[in-house]
């Protein structure tokens, strides 16, 4: 009588799973979705075991299933599919790590490739990936029995053929008879009865989509992830109370809203003070356009202001600042800043990753920084809802609600930007001062990069007073880069005279006087400014290019100009009394 063998549960795993690769190997959908099923948690951690971000490790995961679907057929010894899918996942993992968060969709570069070329494929540019899928389906036409050719036409391919679904039947046609069919430009318009150019337009367009709809995909399997993986849920925070300061520097009110969910408590004029922000000038020339106050590098300029009060910033930039004012809000078609103007908009590349790090924080207590949220201003997202897909956020501005998943970074000048802390460090305040005239004297001094298209620092002062000159100056937009300005300088005595009367460190006692002659400097700025926001009162401007009031505008710049200057000389008395120290 023969006996029952028992084979342990991980030799039973292993001989399934042997029979899956040679069934998937003969074109079994069934079967590779057996092993996609079975495996993929433990792929996720594999990938997560390289990187600590989930939307890349689910990145990750994604490419090497697609190279999985492709190469199956190179996996001689079946019994080896786990190990064989892990050094997959390695390989990417280590691809995309050293490729870094530079890496961007590249140009439309398959129209100038030729059918024969075999180059390595990129898993992080569309085009190659599309490339790669041609061949291989062209390769499969000729190979009766070939894997690859089921296996690109079975569901679980979805993460790449069901980007196409996003075009119009037409535009499909076009797309595939290109890729797929590697038809040349000149051909398809002979076949399409269309120009060459008009082929040209339609790839281009196609693109286009197929790029949004490829980030769609990924914040979807981002967030089924979440639901998987049981942590899909919805927080909402305590409405930070910053959304109830009244100033116009709203980067400021943000930031202090990052601030004062810490133990670290420090008032506006300390976060203004410390963050740079209460020494900012930046103006756009001719126009004094209202996007002079935000034209700054959002990323550097940001996490150096909290790197300064003592935290560990993390962010997630994708600007498109190129010195080129964006419309101003104020004065465009209020349609175009409704939810659905935003649905008509380009997707952000980063979104994923922005959602990420909204996730991180949000789930440690902390609300995070972002930009455009609901008008081309600062604001705070403290919550968020999975299942509906919806953040909750606010502004100093009067404006709180929901903003969708899809909306973040999809505003008027359509930029993506959030900021979190992420620790906060151990610092003293005579480090802290420290760090902040660094910050103020770089920027008074033009140290953070040249951009013809605008001015800051003490060269703003002679290009705002030749648009006066000029009288080219936009009311709107000159009024608010005063209000800003005036609101800045306030901030800038109220800061000086805070850490002088309130700050203990002993280290700072010799620097207390100049300390109290930079906040007796900066009230005379402000005062200044204060008489330019009467004449220029926001939003109607007054008129700036009068000639009676442009000459009075010139008169106190100048002033102003001269102030600053020597409150320049006096901050880098200080600096070298705290260095001296």
């Amino acid at each position: 009588m023969d006996h029952l063998v028992i084979k342990p549960a991980s030799q039973r795993e292993e001989e399934q799973d042997e029979t899956l690769v040679e069934r998937a190997k003969a074109g079994d959908q069934e079967a590779f979705g057996e092993l996609v099923r079975r495996h993929r948690s433990k792929v996720y951690g594999y990938a997560r075991s390289y990187t600590q971000e989930a939307y890349l490790a689910e990145d990750i995961v994604q490419d090497a299933l697609i190279r999985a679907f492709l190469h199956l057929g190179t996996l001689v010894d079946s019994r080896r599919f786990l190990p064989w899918l892990h050094r997959i996942v390695r390989n990417q993992a280590y691809t995309r790590l050293k490729k870094g968060p530079q890496a961007r969709e590249q140009v439309f570069s398959g129209l100038t490739r030729q059918t024969g070329e075999a180059e390595p494929t990129d898993w992080e540019d569309l085009d190659s990936i599309l490339h790669r899928l041609g061949r291989s389906w062209s390769t499969a036409a000729e190979s009766n029995g070939n894997p690859e050719e089921v296996l690109m036409r079975r569901e679980l391919f979805t993460t790449i053929k069901s980007l196409l679904h996003c075009l119009s039947p037409r535009e499909r046609r076009i797309v595939e008879s290109h890729f797929f069919d590697h038809l040349a430009p000149h051909e398809i318009a002979r076949m399409f009865e269309m120009t060459q150019a008009n082929v040209y337009q339609v790839l281009s367009r196609s693109r286009k989509k197929l790029v949004q709809e490829k980030i769609r995909l990924v914040v979807d399997h981002y967030v089924q992830m979440r639901k998987d993986a049981g942590i899909m849920k919805k927080v909402v925070l305590k409405k930070p109370e910053a959304m109830k300061l009244k100033t116009w520097i709203t980067c400021g009110a943000a930031l202090h809203g990052l601030v004062e969910c810490t133990e670290r408590k420090l008032s506006l004029p300390l976060v203004l003070g410390l963050s740079g922000h209460a020494f900012r000038l930046t103006i756009v020339p001719e126009s004094i356009h209202i996007a002079g106050p935000t034209m700054f590098y959002f990323q550097p300029v940001l996490e150096q202001g909290l790197r300064n009060m003592g935290f560990k910033p993390r962010s997630v930039c994708q600007e498109q600042l190129d010195g080129t004012p964006g419309p101003n809000a104020n004065q465009v078609d209020p349609a175009l800043l409704s939810p659905a103007a935003r649905e008509k908009r380009q997707l952000p590349a980063l979104l994923p990753q922005a959602l990420e790090l909204i996730h991180h924080a949000v789930d440690k207590g902390n609300p995070v920084l972002a930009w455009d949220l609901f008008m081309p201003e600062f604001g705070l997202i403290y919550g968020y809802e999975d299942e509906a897909k919806l953040l909750h956020a606010g502004d100093n501005c009067g404006n709180d609600g929901t903003v969708p998943y899809e909306h973040l970074g999809r505003g008027l000048v359509a930029e993506l930007f959030v900021l979190a802390i992420e620790e906060t460090l151990p610092i003293d305040q005579r480090t802290m001062l420290a760090n902040a005239l660094d910050s103020a004297l770089a920027h008074y001094r033009g140290q953070e990069g040249q951009n013809a298209n605008f001015i800051y620092g003490l060269a703003a002062y002679p290009a705002w007073q030749a648009a006066f000159a000029k009288g080219t100056i936009e009311p709107n937009g000159n009024a608010y880069t005063t209000a800003v300005a005036h609101d800045a300088r306030c901030n800038a005595y109220r800061f000086f005279t805070e850490i002088a009367d309130t700050w203990t460190d002993p280290s700072l006692d010799e620097a207390r006087p100049l300390l109290k002659e930079a906040a007796a400097l900066y009230a005379a700025i402000a005062d200044d400014f204060g008489k330019l926001t009467r004449l220029f009162p926001f939003p109607a401007g007054g008129e700036p290019n009068a000639e009676e009031q442009s000459k009075q505008a010139v008169q106190l710049l100048q002033a102003i100009e001269q102030n600053e200057i020597q409150a320049v000389s006096l901050l880098e008395k200080l600096q070298a009394a705290l260095a001296a120290n």
